[in-house]
């Protein structure tokens, strides 16, 4: 697969398009200065006090700046890292903790934080309070087999690891390195903390198109086009320190007669992410409505004239639709619960049909996405694991 990365700023936004094999497959949007979305990125650890616990849900509500409270699950306390302990109960109101940022604000909600920490590298996630050595599925087998045999030295109660898909390009003991890296990081931080006031931020997050460029797969990367000298300049710094072999990928594209959203059509790609409806090429269309409970997405037959078999003619319609929903699910970066509604099948064959295809469109979502069934009422249940704001939420966001 042939991957390009476009990186632009305008309206006073940064802006990251994935494009593989010629089409844009991401978009990931930020504010270029600074602001609130500078602070409380996904990934932010700070030193929080508990203000309050609510048994009769099993949370308690964490505050990591004055007024900032954020939930946090007690499950969470197991592992918790404590700075200092306002009572002997294993979680008091009072208590200081280190806790990490892993949901950012959405709409009315608060950000989510908890006390498993991660620290994220290229090929490897160092995990505290799960202590087992894991291998993305992505993985070959064979090679998850030996990176669990090879990886099986580094076992101990503190921390854990998972070999990310990116490790599957790379030698061993360039992912065993950085695994090392990760861990004297890990323990630094912890040290650190002891001696840090609440409140504190211990390590904060890179801006999020440096973090697209830190977890996006190399393999097939052409090149990462960058249309403003001063992105160039810090994503420069950034792979001479991070990925100094792959620099030549970098390109800056300077040419104000023919801007990049023009070479690229990014400003036509980003209307139509952020447009309800997505047309399909039988004439049919998708009507996509996220809420702030579950997003909805509903297949109508729209232009399609088919008549002469109307379950054929329905049955290309949700092929289509099936192939499209998952496009438009990984572009708008859509999350947690998603309900789809196609056209209704009358046989049983060519529902499962639809459902295998659908799976195997969704298979290729780099993102953790799981068809889990259909309803009584035929509406397909799919779950994405969410990693960041949605794509509207993002260009909204001030």
């Amino acid at each position: 697969m042939k991957r390009k990365l476009l990186i632009e700023k305008r309206d006073h936004r940064i802006r990251t398009y994935f494009i593989e094999d010629g089409d844009i497959v991401e978009i990931h949007s930020a504010t270029a200065s600074g602001g609130n979305e500078e602070s409380h990125r996904l990934g932010d650890i700070y030193i929080g006090r508990v203000s309050n616990i609510v048994p009769n849900i099993g949370a308690a509500f964490v505050e990591i700046e004055k007024g900032v409270n954020c939930y946090y699950d007690m499950k969470d306390v197991k592992s918790a890292v404590f700075t200092q302990k306002a009572g002997k109960k294993a979680l008091c109101i009072g208590d200081q903790l280190i806790v990490q940022i892993s949901r950012e604000a959405v709409r009315t909600k608060a950000p989510t934080v908890t006390g498993n920490l991660s620290f994220t590298g290229r090929y490897a996630v160092l995990t505290h309070g799960n202590t087992r050595i894991g291998v993305s599925s992505k993985i070959p087998k064979s090679l998850r087999e030996e990176y669990k045999r090879e990886l099986s030295s580094l076992r101990n109660d503190d921390f854990g690891v998972i070999v990310r898909t990116n490790a599957k390009d790379a030698s061993f003991d360039a992912v065993y390195e950085e695994i090392i890296t990760l861990r004297e990081e890990y323990y630094s931080l912890i040290r650190t903390a002891q001696t840090r006031i609440c409140f504190s931020c211990l390590k904060s997050a890179p801006p999020s198109y440096i973090a697209d460029l830190k977890n996006v797969y190399m393999d097939g990367m052409e090149s990462i086009i960058i249309g403003d000298k001063e992105l160039y300049t810090r994503i420069h710094m950034f792979f001479q320190s991070e990925l100094p072999e792959k620099l030549d990928l970098l390109e800056l594209y300077d040419d104000p007669s023919f801007p990049l959203d023009k070479r690229y059509s990014t400003q036509t790609a980003l209307d139509k992410a952020l447009m309800e409806r997505a047309w399909l090429r039988t004439g049919g269309y998708l009507v996509i409505q996220p809420t702030e409970a579950l997003t909805v997405i509903d297949v109508n037959s729209g232009k399609n004239t088919s008549k002469s078999d109307s379950e054929a003619g329905a049955m290309k319609v949700n092929l289509e639709a099936a192939r499209e929903a998952a496009r438009q699910i990984r572009l708008r970066n859509l999350s947690g619960i998603i309900l789809v509604d196609f056209i209704n099948l009358k046989e049983e064959e060519n529902t499962q049909k639809l459902l295998t295809e659908f799976r195997h469109y969704l298979s290729k979502d780099p993102i953790q996405t799981t068809l889990v069934d259909m309803t009584s009422l035929g509406l397909v249940e799919i779950t994405r694991k969410k990693v960041r704001r949605p794509l509207y939420e993002e260009e909204h966001f001030k």
